[in-house]
């Protein structure tokens, strides 16, 4: 089902790696304040996907993007400040990437590239975002310690807070919780569902729980393929491609 009025419309999105293709020709829309879980096995896309929606695969050269990204029904590739597209589609990676620098300088990092930062604002700001990523209660007596000195779990919520930090409509999620142990994981998941109220998010994951745990719908990519995307219940119970019920059951993948 559709949105009237999607906060991303993606149409017939096609990556391709020199002659090699990432995606084809795939097509959905993304909700205001929902979760989205893309799925699927090594190798399907789901990380080319979220490169394309704040236009980084344009670092890479041998990678070639046709057809559109619409962000608020405009296509991101007439968005002539990029940096402004990808503060406003922030990105949380893998790999919690903490900065040699304070808790503190950590979080106001991204923002005071862009503009002077009175200190009871600073303040504020990391509170706030602190608060929203589930780490406030654990560092707020340590904020201008090192950031290098927090586990991986904290570090990863660091990062979110980071990127909230600079005020996102769009987060993307690249495996955000792959390294992380179970409470960790769970921290994040909470964040994540804490911020529905005023962010949409895109959450790529090869953990189908978790994308049954966080997602409002779920999509399900395939060697470079859409084979569905539905509310992420009827995914994993009833789905319409049996392609997607052998993933989701554990049959391959």
């Amino acid at each position: 089902m559709t949105q009237s009025n999607p906060k991303i419309e993606v149409k017939e999105l096609t990556i391709l790696f020199g002659a090699t293709p990432a995606l084809n020709g795939v097509s959905f829309d993304v909700r205001h304040q929902e979760i989205l879980a893309v799925i699927g096995p090594a190798n399907s896309g789901k990380s080319s996907l979220l490169l394309a929606l704040n236009r980084m695969l344009s670092r890479i050269h041998e990678a070639s993007v046709t057809g559109s990204i619409l962000l608020d029904g405009r296509d991101i590739g007439n968005i002539e400040d990029v940096e402004d597209l990808r503060r406003r589609v922030g990105m949380v990676y893998a790999m919690p990437i903490a900065l040699p620098m304070t808790i503190r300088e950590n979080v106001l990092f991204g923002i005071r590239l862009k503009r002077t930062i009175r200190k009871n604002e600073g303040d504020t700001i990391v509170e706030s975002t602190l608060r929203s990523s589930f780490l406030w209660d654990e560092v707020k007596d340590r904020l201008d310690t090192s950031a290098l000195n927090l586990s991986g779990g904290q570090q990863q919520r660091l990062c979110l807070a980071r990127t909230l930090a600079v005020g996102p409509e769009v987060i993307l999620y690249d495996e955000p919780c792959s390294g992380l142990d179970p409470i960790s994981t769970a921290k994040v998941e909470e964040a994540m569902k804490e911020l529905k109220t005023a962010h949409t998010q895109i959450l790529v994951t090869n953990n189908t729980k978790q994308a049954a745990r966080v997602g409002d719908r779920t999509a399900f990519l395939l060697m470079g393929e859409l084979v569905e995307i539905d509310d992420t219940d009827k995914i994993f119970t009833f789905p319409s491609d049996p392609r997607t019920e052998q993933y989701v059951t554990g049959k391959f993948g």
